[in-house]
């Protein structure tokens, strides 16, 4: 069994939900990006997205595009991810998600990805922007090393096209609450129950909601209706917010603390 289906596993068993932050690798820098990635684990929290860096990421509003490009102008690259990642899991068995578009993969190479990924400890890899036969073709080289595909469902995808995703998904899918980029919102939407609603009727997967969450009030809401919450935006708005300050990792933690005490009082199990 993998990391992400032992997780939710565990989960399940505990009658508990799941906190799932976003970071993107490489922001502010890579070492203090390894440091947060660790502190958020420390902190409890139950898988982690690293977001590879892009220079056109279009599903990302103005907060993760800057952070992006914060890492882009460090040179951080789809290699240092991978090692970032390795020097992860030699610290903690957080399951981890490499978050991405399809260009950076495609220029490092599928194959060589799977297997530099699972060699590094990576559980899966969730590419924005694969559909139908690319996101088929991903899923199948994935499978082989064994990483999950993890896809992205929106409240306007079809019920057609909810089974083929379901179909090449493993791990977990990731819907997204509401149509528009990433980017805290002061309130979810209602659409996004209706989808996890609908994503039963196709798949045993645990079901995720991210995009917009950002308050403690909303993962508790998310938390009524879905296996996991995703927190993107409001996280990596805190780092920018740290980096004039200094101390960014323990600033990060303290807002995540605050954000969802439950996930402070998780102890250090991952």
């Amino acid at each position: 069994m993998s990391r992400i289906a032992s997780k939710f596993a565990e989960l399940h068993s505990a009658g508990r939900k799941g906190f799932i932050p976003f970071v993107s690798a490489g922001d502010p820098d890579l070492e203090t990006s390894l440091e947060i990635v660790l502190a958020l684990a420390e902190l409890g929290a139950d898988i982690i997205e690293l977001g590879v860096p892009f220079s056109d990421p279009m599903a990302d509003g103005p907060t993760i595009q800057a952070s992006s490009m914060r890492a882009l102008d460090n040179g951080v690259r789809l290699e240092d991810v991978i090692e970032m990642s390795r020097q992860i899991r030699v610290r903690s068995e957080v399951p981890i998600v490499l978050f991405s578009y399809l260009n950076p993969l495609y220029q490092y190479g599928l194959e060589r990805l799977a297997s530099d990924a699972a060699d590094a400890g990576i559980d899966g890899v969730l590419v924005t922007d694969a559909v139908d036969e690319e996101a088929a073709e991903i899923g199948s080289i994935l499978r082989d090393s064994g990483l999950d595909l993890i896809s992205l469902i929106a409240p306007t995808t079809s019920d057609e096209r909810l089974a083929k995703i379901a179909a090449n998904a493993s791990g977990f899918l990731y819907a997204v609450s509401r149509a528009g980029v990433t980017g805290a919102r002061l309130e979810t939407s209602s659409a996004a129950e209706e989808l996890v609603r609908r994503a039963r009727k196709f798949t045993d997967l645990p079901v995720a909601v991210g995009f917009g969450i950002s308050t403690r009030e909303q993962i508790e809401e998310v938390w009524e209706y879905a296996d996991a919450a995703v927190v993107g935006s409001a996280i990596v708005a805190e780092i920018e917010r740290s980096i004039p300050v200094g101390n960014v990792p323990e600033r990060v933690r303290a807002f995540v603390a605050s954000l969802l005490p439950a996930v402070a009082n998780a102890g250090t199990e991952n």
